[in-house]
């Protein structure tokens, strides 16, 4: 059991992690194939109602980086509304995917159809994304966990090739943080403004 981390180690690990964004990642350096497929690996063991294990990885490294871009810049344009749309929103689009050697579309894959309801399947998901991001930490990699409303669309679902009942939680950035980066520090709120204890 010497190899399992113990509860201080882990909790310095879940108070170590921080979203690392593309621009402060190293595009020029990839991420080995083991060690990417090791963190999606500690992912899949998040709680799953029923044992369905909703989530489902789509990859993307190389030129498919490109080809999300370009995507995501498309389905931009072609679903925001006039007075929602940004030009600086767009250009991140294009440039986000290419700033990181690994960018994960993270999908909910229906599988348990209607005795599990779909919210305990988002749930599940987000449970695997946060270990995803602790193996990651762990491994020295930065990771950023990105949610636009275009996530949403029909379009983009058919760029991933995901059914009507699926849906994309989100886009995790992935890469090893660049040359000098100073690590973000943050805060919480103490634990005690956010807990009511009822003893009897």
């Amino acid at each position: 059991m010497s190899d399992i981390a113990t509860h201080s180690q882990l909790s310095a690990l879940i108070r170590h992690r921080r979203s690392i964004k593309p621009v402060d990642m190293d595009a020029t350096r990839s991420v080995e194939r083991a060690l990417l497929t090791q963190v999606l690996e500690d992912a899949t063991w998040a709680p799953t109602h029923g044992l369905t294990e909703p989530w489902k990885f789509i990859v993307h490294q190389g030129a498919g980086r490109a080809r999300l871009a370009e995507t995501m810049q498309r389905v931009y344009r072609e679903t925001t509304p006039a007075n929602e749309f940004r030009e600086d929103k767009m250009k991140k689009m294009s440039e986000n995917p290419l700033l990181s050697p690994v960018v994960i579309a993270c999908v909910m894959e229906r599988r348990g159809g209607a005795k599990i309801p779909e919210v305990e399947e988002i749930e599940a998901v987000a449970c695997a994304l946060q270990n995803l991001q602790l193996s990651a930490t762990a491994a020295g990699l930065g990771c950023y966990w990105s949610s636009p409303p275009l996530l949403g669309t029909r379009e983009f679902s058919e760029y991933l090739q995901i059914g009507a009942e699926d849906r994309c939680v989100g886009l995790i950035y992935l890469g090893w943080p660049r040359a000098g980066l100073n690590w973000p520090k943050s805060v919480r709120q103490p634990v005690e403004s956010k807990t009511q204890w009822r003893n009897d």
